[in-house]
């Protein structure tokens, strides 16, 4: 696993406690590229503290949604390197984050820093060359992602989409799919990318499903 110019060969390459970023709806997924904009005091000077030592934060949702973030935290979430980040010159950052593992939150570890910082243990299967990635029923996937777009009169670069190879395809449309958080956490969780993508092509089949029932369009 490579994020950015740093190699993770295996769990016991990251360290056993990382400061974590709540947020609620957001995806991060081992090898996926997660853009952010950090403007809470707090979360700057978290990640001025992650870019003076590992550059790692762990991508996190609360279990539900509260602003100041001192909520219980979902069990697993995904931990992910810095790979670009700027200053805005108004006081805000922004930066890329590069997943390199999800990970199971063992504790959260007291400290008196604005941040929250968690004791982890990384999936190991992360690590490894997931073989799944051939079994994935990319016509389904692909009829799904078209059936959406034509329902929201959205369009896509269907070139590059058709040029993407099934793990990254599978992760990116996970990402980017406006879904909520039980089902943003549902794809986390897929243990691997066949699931993942039958996750996906599930989700987006109730939600089209549930549009259609109601007359709506997904907000």
């Amino acid at each position: 696993m490579k994020a950015g110019n740093r190699h993770y060969r295996s769990a016991a390459d990251l360290p056993d406690i990382v400061p974590v970023f709540p947020l609620a709806g957001a995806l991060l997924l081992p090898e996926g590229l997660l853009p952010l904009q950090i403007f809470e005091p707090r979360y700057i000077e978290m990640l001025d503290y992650v870019l003076a030592t590992h550059r790692l934060i762990g991508m996190v949702q609360p279990e539900q949604n509260d602003e100041q973030g001192e909520v219980p935290l979902r069990a697993i979430g995904c931990v992910g390197r810095v790979t670009s980040f700027s200053e805005t010159g108004d006081g805000r950052y922004r930066i890329t984050l590069e997943g390199i593992s999800r990970f199971r939150i063992l504790e959260e570890v007291a400290t008196d820093r604005p941040f929250r910082l968690c004791r982890i243990e990384a999936f190991a299967g992360d690590f490894q060359a997931d073989d799944t990635a051939g079994s994935v029923d990319r016509a389904g996937l692909m009829r799904a992602f078209q059936d959406y777009l034509e329902a929201h009169d959205l369009e896509a670069d269907w070139e590059g989409v058709q040029r993407a190879e099934n793990a990254a395809l599978v992760n990116a449309l996970s990402m980017m799919a406006p879904y909520g958080p039980e089902e943003k956490q549902a794809l986390l969780e897929a243990p691997d990318i066949r699931h993942r993508a039958d996750t996906l092509v599930a989700i987006t089949e109730i939600m089209l499903a549930r549009e259609s029932a109601d007359g709506k369009k997904l907000q």
